[in-house]
Order: C-alpha cells, then structure tokens, then sequence
C-alpha cells in the first residue's frame, strides 16, 4: 500500500521523469553486478508440490520431495551430540554474550505508569569451550544433588546466557527439562511444577522472591532451588525442606564431582529433551513433550532456510527462552557458528514487536516538515514499485533509509517473524526502510516450531512460506467454517504438520494428544494444527483463518474474530484489538487499546477535554473511534455484519504482566472476555448493576 503524498502535481511529473530517467541509465550495470538475476529467477521458482495428485495430498519442499530431512550433521542424533560437534569445530570462537547493567532508572510513561529503563554497556562473551565446560559441570553438579537421567527438572528464568548452559547441561545428562514462562501466573506455575512432579528448579533471585516466594509452599515434592545470578537474600519463610543454591555453587560441586568410573547416561533420539508448557491462550498450559530428534527435524529444516548462516553472523536473543521460536533458533545459531547476544527485555520487548516499529517510524514520519515528509514518502513508493518487481534500490537505500535502518544497529541482514501473523503492510514497510529482507514463518510448540518460512528472496506479503524440508504439510476440508481443499484457484482447509518434527505429545493427557495428533496408515505422525491455510500456486502458504476463532451470530452467519482484527490492528489509532461475538446476538463488539497520541488528538479535533481515562471511557470518543474502525473495515472488505457495532476503549495497553495476552502477544480471550464482561453485558444491551 502506497503512502499519500502532497506535492504539486507538475512538480510531481518532472520527479518522476527524472526517477525513470534514473532507473533507465544504472538498470544494466545493476542487473549484471548485483547478482539480481539469480535472486529474480528463484523468487519465481515453485518452492513447493503435493506429493500426488489427490485433493489434499501433502505438499513437500521442492529440496525435499523424495526424502524429508531430519539430521543436521551426520551422526548428530541427539541435542548433546550436535553441541559437541558445534564445539569442536568452533571451539576458541564467541557464543553467548551477556551486556552489562550499569544502572536503571525510572521512566514515567504519559499515561503516569513508571517503566524500569535499563542502562547497558558492552557484552562479555564466553567462547564455545567455556560454555561447554560451565554445561558439563553444571550437570554433574546437578547429579550430586540427586538428579537421576530421564527425570524433570524446571527452568523458570528470563532468556540469559545461563538459561542455554542449564539446558545444554540437561540435554547431555538426559534430564527432561521442564520449561515455564517468567510471566506465568501463579496458579499456572503450581500446576505446572506439580504435574511435572520436578525436586529442582532454576531461576533467578527476582522470581524467587517475586513470584516463587508466594507459591512455593505449595509445591511439596519441590527440595532445591538454583539461583542462576548469585547468592539471594536470605528468605526467612522458607519452607523445611527447601535448600538454595547458587549456579557457581553446583558447578563447583560438578567440577569436584568424581565421575570416572561412572558411565555416563547420555540420550537417545526419541528421549524426551524438553516439557515445554505453552503460554496459555486458553485454559491452563499444556506440557508439550519434545524429543531430541524433535528438535534437531525442527532445526535442520529451519536452518535450509536461512542462507549463509555461519560464524559472521549475531543474533539477538530477548524473546523467552521458555517459547519454542526463540529456543530452536538459538540452537540454530548454536549449530552454525553464530554469537549469541543477550539483551535485556525491558530494552528491546516494546520497541522490536515489528507492528509497534511500523507505527513509531510513521508516527517520526508525521513529524517530518513537509519537504522532508513528502522526499520520504517519494522514496518509500519508488522503492515499493521496485521491490515488487525483484529489483534493489541501493541509492534510496544509502541516502534516505540509512536513518531509519540504524534504528536496529545498521547491520540487520535477515528480520524473521513468527509467533503472531505480521500484516502485508507492516513486512513490506519493514522491507522498505530497514534494507533487508523479511520473513515470515509458521510453527507450533507441538511441531518443534517447524512448519514453514518465507525464502529470502521472496517478497511477496502476506504469506509463510513453503513447507521447510524437514516435513510436509496438508490441508484437510473444514466443512463448518466452508473451506475444501478442492477449493478454486487455491485449495483450502486446516492445516496438518507431518514429520519427524511433531512431537510426542501432551504430558499426563492422551485424551489430548488422541485429539490433536493422528497416524497415517505409513506411520507418518501429524499435527492438527485448528489454523486454516491455503496454498499457492508456487506451493507456498497463506494462513486465513483459525478454527477457535470462528463465532456463529444470531442470524446463521460466521465471524472470524482474528480476521476482523487483522483488518482493523495496523490502525494509527489502534494499539491493540480484541474482536468479540456471542451466538445469542447478531452483531460484534470489539475491545481496543487506543493509541495515546492519536486518540488524544482525536479528542482534540472534537473539542473533548479530560484525562487520558476521562477520554477512553467517554461514549462520544467510542463513537468517533467506531467510525474510524468502520472506515477502515470496509475498505478492506469486511462483510456488514463482520463489522464491530460497539466497543470499549481501554486506557491500560494489555501485556504479558496483565494476563491478558500471553508471552507472544497472542490474545488470551477467554481472560479478556472475563477482564470485560461487565462491558459485554453493557454493550449487548442487558442490565449492569
């Protein structure tokens, strides 16, 4: 989508005569140097094909049609075979990098909310020997303390460097790692560590005291808490029972440890690596059992992907640890070379999410002075054109996006996003102005994270890519929601996983594994999946709707929340979207988390005045957002009855901490529709007392 521009239209046609005049002089010299024709030639290829014939017959990577791929390096069958092999080969070179805290302060929000603002300095990095050194004793220090081979064993801790050395030192003594989220509630946290029946547990001293303080009593199998930054202060409520350690302390232990004539008990492929217990957008977490060869399938298929992938590059690690898309491409970059930098997530959590870089770039856009907006916006939409034809636009590139591409260091060369849909305009304006490519992939906790991604060189919008070649992909018909995969031109229906990347199951619960997970008569296991896709002619695939997300009105016709939201979110004014219906009435409601500026402005053209919660709670501000909500949604080819009629506007952003979205930013709608009910019921028209 093109940006809108202000400029004298005869002023406008001799721009454009000297951009085509431009384009024509450097097209020859930039197609033979570039290297442009190769990369033109393989965004056109076909990157996917059904295996047969048949209506919903899976669909295979064209570098993996005959052979699904599951091992990363010859004889590297397990997580602790692939470190030492990693090790070997990159031995003196940097792994994982940790920045310094110089101080925090605090920084009062408009709103009148105090963030914590932390102050970094440089990394300190340990090499590939250190961290296999720190992984080994750490481990045997953890055998000291009872732990026995093929047993859990909880990580509860924000992404840092010890986090990786406790999951290495798992992964090579066969401990089952159970892994929890940092912002999971209390009750989610008990019944996590209970059904996993762990003796040990991993944090940090913060979550000791701030959230493992309040539950521990309630965990009785619970003897041995691992503080991964120091000695913590000491806890006088402690229960009986309950001793604390230091990280250093049981490495130490394991450095002494006599372990020669004690054989080793290292895994094998199908052993269970890791008890992953998902975010939660419903209900209570599941633990999704993931063996070794689960995760190596997942990340040989993810690392086809990434071209080029070796010792040069760095990655970013802020995401949580504890999710399957950061965990699997940390051991990626582990794998291949790469250094691995830790960054704190007060840092870098509200600024990466790539749709909140859309709007705050465009937010620094409407500030420019007019000459400076309209040469931007010329820039923006020459380039655009030239993407969408496979070309590069290095003069654009170096004068007007140089600014905007340091707003990540200057030296991204591949974004990927999952987790979450990105929008078209969000991934073309991220192409645009930070000069790289960006992708898009698709996964689950219960696939490893391996489904799809996006090839660097395809830049189309909107889409995940074709399957990875460590599995196969299938749609299977949706008769209720009207999706066949006999559709036409694109076949239709929910998305299926096969491969050695689906995992095992759910812990403690066949009755969800039996519903979730099938086996065709050739013994291959699939995951299904409740998201709805369609392929492409080139084999890749779009996702356009979700099975829990479809909601049957009053009068017989289907709503797709997340399809509503995905038209209305990339809003100026929007911040954040929750769509709403009940089958017991015939029109949808919404929930919004306005943006703060262009609501206040907003009040301001309609002459209303008040606080920032004065504002959100007033009907005539609703109503005015409703208006701009209904603009937008017909523009993009909403359905009436699709369009939300009512909503409510929340002065309070939703984030992990809320309980009302969860690590990954997904929606938590049965908590949402509980935090609102009382808005609900208003809305829909009965009697709030």
């Amino acid at each position: 989508m093109k940006l809108k521009h202000n400029i004298n239209p005869v002023l406008l046609q001799f721009i454009n005569f000297i951009v085509l005049l431009y384009s024509l002089v450097t097209y020859i010299p930039w197609y033979i140097l570039s290297g442009s024709k190769q990369a033109i030639a393989k965004a056109k290829q076909v990157k996917a094909r059904p295996v047969n014939n048949k209506p919903g017959g899976a669909y295979r990577s064209v570098n993996s049609l005959h052979c699904l791929a599951s091992v990363l390096y010859p004889g590297c069958d397990t997580l602790d075979k692939v470190f030492k092999y990693a090790k070997t080969k990159y031995k003196d070179k940097k792994l994982l990098g940790t920045r310094e805290i110089l101080k925090e302060e605090d920084e009062i929000q408009p709103s009148g909310k105090v963030f914590k603002k932390v102050i970094l300095g440089k990394y300190t990095w340990l090499s590939y020997e250190d961290v296999y050194i720190k992984a080994v004793n750490f481990g045997n220090g953890l055998a000291v303390l009872g732990q026995q081979p093929k047993t859990n064993i909880a990580i509860f801790c924000e992404t840092r460097a010890e986090w990786m050395i406790a999951a290495q030192a798992c992964f090579m003594c066969n401990y089952q790692l159970v892994t929890l989220y940092a912002t999971l509630g209390g009750p989610a946290i008990v019944h996590g560590l209970n059904e996993t029946e762990v003796t040990t547990i991993i944090t940090s001293k913060e979550l000791m005291q701030t959230k493992l303080k309040e539950i521990v009593s309630q965990v009785p199998l619970l003897r041995h808490i691992i503080t991964v930054d120091g000695k913590p202060t000491t806890w006088s409520e402690f229960p009986k029972g309950v001793i604390v350690h230091t990280m250093a302390s049981v490495q130490a232990m394991g450095a002494k440890a006599d372990t020669g004539n004690k054989q080793p008990s290292r895994p094998v492929p199908s052993d269970i690596a890791v008890i992953m217990y998902t975010s939660g957008s419903t209900g209570i977490p599941k633990g999704v059992m993931i063996s070794h060869c689960n995760l190596i399938a997942g990340i040989t298929g993810m690392a086809e992907r990434i071209p080029n992938l070796g010792e040069k590059d760095i990655y970013i690690g802020y995401l949580p640890l504890a999710h399957v898309l950061e965990l699997s491409a940390e051991l990626v970059c582990l794998s291949h070379g790469c250094r691995i930098g830790y960054s704190s997530p007060q840092t870098l959590a509200d600024q990466e999410i790539m749709d909140r870089i859309y709007k705050n770039v465009m937010n620094k856009v409407n500030e420019m002075t007019s000459f400076q907006r309209n040469l931007f916006i010329l820039a923006y939409n020459y380039k655009m054109e030239q993407i969408s034809k496979g070309y590069t636009t290095p003069l654009c590139d170096s004068l007007i996006f140089r600014k905007v591409r340091m707003l990540l260091g200057g030296k991204i060369r591949v974004l990927l996003c999952g987790g979450a849909p990105l929008s078209a305009a969000t991934q073309r304006f991220m192409n645009i102005c930070f000069c790289c490519p960006v992708g898009q992939g698709y996964g689950l906790t219960e696939s490893a994270g391996a489904g799809t991604i996006t090839e660097v060189w395809d830049y189309t919008t909107g889409r995940v890519g074709a399957p990875l070649v460590c599995c196969e992909i299938k749609l299977m018909n949706w008769e209720e929601g009207g999706y066949y995969n006999t559709d036409k031109p694109y076949p239709r229906g929910e998305i299926l996983i096969g491969g050695q990347n689906v995992t095992v199951g759910y812990y403690k619960n066949e009755a969800r594994t039996r519903k979730d997970f099938t086996v065709d008569e050739n013994g291959q296991r699939w995951l299904h999946t409740g998201d709805i896709g369609e392929f492409h002619h080139d084999g890749c695939l779009k996702i356009i709707d979700r099975k829990k997300d479809l909601v049957k009105l009053q009068a017989g016709e289907y709503v797709s929340l997340g399809k509503v939201e995905a038209a209305l979110k990339n809003l100026p004014l929007v911040d954040n979207i929750c769509a709403y219906a009940s089958s017991f009435h015939s029109y949808v409601i919404g929930f919004v988390v306005p943006n703060q500026k262009e609501l206040a402005e907003l009040a301001r053209k309609k002459g209303f005045k008040g606080t920032w919660e004065e504002i959100c709670n007033s009907p005539e501000m609703e109503k005015e957002v409703l208006k701009v909500l209904a603009e937008a949604a017909m523009a993009a080819n909403l359905e009436k009855f699709e369009i939300p009629v009512k909503i409510r506007l929340s002065p309070d952003p939703w984030t992990p901490e809320t309980g009302l979205v969860t690590d990954a930013f997904k929606l938590k709608r049965k908590e949402l529709t509980a935090f609102y009910q009382t808005d609900i019921d208003r809305m829909y028209g009965k009697n709030v007392k």
